[in-house]
């Protein structure tokens, strides 16, 4: 659809890209600008050699401008404005473009303050559109989390909008919509951006951070389709928490709470964010054994050991039981949270699983 609009050349002033952290909404926008001036497009992406390609994939072209969320650092006090940051804006982007605003603030040492783009970036922004492109076919300005502007840098944006300079283009890359000014969502083209699948998340982790297949999937499962949460919980996730849960379950179902005291002790030497983390997968896997039992169609991919586990464990689960397990596993992840005995929460959640793996009819 992207591409086709440069072909046509209908490219909409405004375009809004929408998705969820640690999603392609901002790396795919990186591509759209630098497919728009690229001076020798191919079928399907830009060339990646041109002048303008290599100037735009060090996000140092100068028809290329950048807001985003910024605050007064120990470096920058005064005059805090997005073109101040622009040096570690690249360093940050180059690095990952699938970070989320508390990974940005760490980057530029906001510490505990919280990001905004401020009044003042208003004037900035108009002073930035009424130049000329100096060396492609558009001025391009990305906005990045637009949510986070202050009413009267929303307001400057909206007139913009609505009465757009020539060959200027905006695109706003944010996560919360409901949080822009709806005049303003009214003026945009909106691209909605998918959060990744499993399959992709599997396929970064084992790329990018060199996970085997086990813990790859383990991540993916938790990650929630954000590669940002993903490339996070793959220094947290130390587990097989697949046969963790398997056998936990069997030793729920057959009654034998002397293995599950024996399992109290390894989860409590998991830690507190792996136990939280094995929970979590727990859940996930859970909400998947129902799914089946409904209509096997609508799991969409299952690892060979994880779908026998799910077919049997499958013809467990009624309507009985089904919402006081989930609620089970639900407490201990809250209690988890807030700091309670790892082993006490263990094994309290394992007498109620028991009682209701036994009692499914």
């Amino acid at each position: 659809m992207l591409i086709n609009s440069v072909r046509q050349n209908h490219v909409a002033h405004a375009q809004l890209f929408l998705g969820q952290e640690g999603s392609a909404n901002l790396a795919l926008a990186l591509a759209y600008a630098t497919y728009i001036n690229c001076e020798d497009r191919q079928p399907d992406d830009s060339c990646g050699t041109c002048n303008s390609c290599v100037k735009m994939n060090k996000l140092v072209h100068p028809d290329f401008n950048f807001v985003m969320p910024v605050t007064s650092t120990k470096s920058i006090t005064k005059d805090v404005l997005s073109q101040k940051f622009l040096t570690e804006w690249r360093e940050f982007v180059l690095a990952n473009p699938y970070q989320g605003l508390n990974e940005w603030m760490q980057h530029i040492g906001a510490e505990n303050k919280q990001g905004n783009i401020s009044k003042e970036e208003s004037r900035q922004l108009v002073k930035l559109v009424s130049l000329k492109a100096f060396e492609g076919d558009y001025k391009i300005v990305l906005i990045w989390l637009p949510e986070l502007m202050h009413h009267t840098a929303a307001n400057a944006l909206l007139k913009l909008l609505e009465e757009p300079p020539v060959k200027t283009l905006f695109l706003l890359v944010s996560q919360s919509a409901e949080k822009l000014l709806a005049t303003i969502t009214s003026r945009t083209q909106i691209v909605q951006v998918r959060a990744f699948t499993e399959e992709e998340v599997i396929s970064y982790l084992q790329e990018k951070h060199g996970l085997d297949n086990t813990a790859a999937y383990q991540v993916a499962q938790l990650a929630e389709g954000s590669l940002n949460a993903a490339t996070k919980l793959t220094s947290e996730v130390s587990s097989d928490y697949f046969t963790f849960f398997t056998d936990w379950m069997r030793n729920c179902y057959s009654y034998k709470f002397e293995k599950v005291v024996d399992a109290s002790e390894e989860f409590q030497k998991l830690g507190r964010e792996n136990q939280k983390n094995f929970l979590l997968y727990a859940l996930n896997l859970f909400r998947k054994v129902m799914l089946y039992g409904v209509d096997e169609s609508l799991i969409a991919y299952l690892p060979p050991n994880e779908l026998d586990f799910v077919q049997k464990f499958s013809k467990l689960i009624t309507e009985n039981n089904a919402d006081k397990l989930a609620q089970e596993l639900n407490e201990a992840h809250y209690h988890i949270e807030r700091n309670a005995n790892p082993k006490m929460v263990f094994v309290d959640s394992s007498i109620q699983i028991a009682q209701y793996l036994r009692n499914a009819s």
